[in-house]
């Protein structure tokens, strides 16, 4: 049955403390504390940097069962590398602990920078590396190089199950019927972008989830979402579920703290359970 997703991208923010995060909660209940009053969290610093599998371990722990985490890929590799020639970053990627989170991992989010424009050949070499479930993720795993210490690498996962990639471009010309029957024929589902004009949205079905990313309503990862701004991303979430997709939702306008306080409104629009 077709499950909405709701949550923040990153939850380690000073701006919080004392707002959202009740004054004193120590840092280490962050994520249980904002994970109980969602249904999932995007993990953000696996893009700036690999992580190590204990931490992975710890987040997954930190959460309550019924929460996923997706994971933000590597910035090496879409940034740096701009998908060009990145099997052995893929693999050193997924060695870095991405498997520790077992049947709590989420969907992949590959987010390219602004400015790279859409080529069939590149997007078709990387999209055909990406491990479609945790045990090709295992395998690919296995063939990372020496930048990851023997006691910074997981290889194995306790659970076989399939794994969902994202891509949110912010180049135009991803806004084709081209790049959008790409990315269907390798199941890779465009992100839905709400970004206060700056990136193209790309609202069209890729795969058999949808994966939104909201930045900002009128500016840019620093304004709320309005009461009514809500209830139509609410009805348009019900509307993919009512077609049968999966929905992942994270807000990223945390500059001034709203994320976690709208993706908790919309989270009551949509009637979801919570720990909290």
């Amino acid at each position: 049955m077709p499950h909405a997703w709701i949550g923040v991208s990153g939850w380690r923010y000073p701006s919080w403390r004392g707002d959202f995060y009740p004054k004193g909660l120590p840092q280490r209940l962050e994520l249980t504390y904002a994970a109980e009053r969602m249904t999932s969290i995007e993990v953000n610093g696996s893009f700036y940097s690999l992580q190590r599998p204990s931490s992975y371990a710890a987040w997954r722990a930190a959460v309550p069962a019924d929460v996923v985490l997706a994971v933000k890929g590597g910035r090496f590799i879409t940034h740096m590398k701009s998908l060009r020639d990145v099997e052995t970053p893929l693999a050193n990627f997924f060695a870095s602990g991405v498997l520790a989170l077992g049947a709590q991992l989420g969907p992949v989010l590959w987010q390219l920078p602004e400015r790279l424009s859409f080529d069939r050949e590149r997007l078709t070499r990387f999209f055909q590396l990406l491990p479609r479930s945790t045990g090709e993720a295992a395998r690919l795993a296995a063939g990372h190089d020496d930048k990851l210490p023997e006691d910074r690498v997981l290889t194995t996962c306790d659970v076989e199950a399939p794994v969902r990639h994202a891509l949110e471009p912010r180049h135009e010309s991803f806004e084709s019927d081209e790049a959008r029957a790409l990315c269907a024929e390798h199941g890779v589902a465009l992100v839905v972008a709400d970004s206060a004009g700056r990136w193209p949205v790309m609202r069209d079905a890729t795969s058999d989830f949808r994966y939104v990313r909201l930045h900002g309503e009128s500016e840019l990862y620093a304004s709320g979402y309005t009461d009514a701004s809500l209830d139509r991303w609410a009805g348009t979430c019900r509307d993919w579920l009512d077609e049968g997709h999966d929905v992942h939702v994270y807000f990223d306008n945390d500059a001034r703290g709203h994320a976690p306080h709208d993706a908790v409104r919309l989270v009551r629009r949509l009637g979801l359970s919570t720990s909290a």
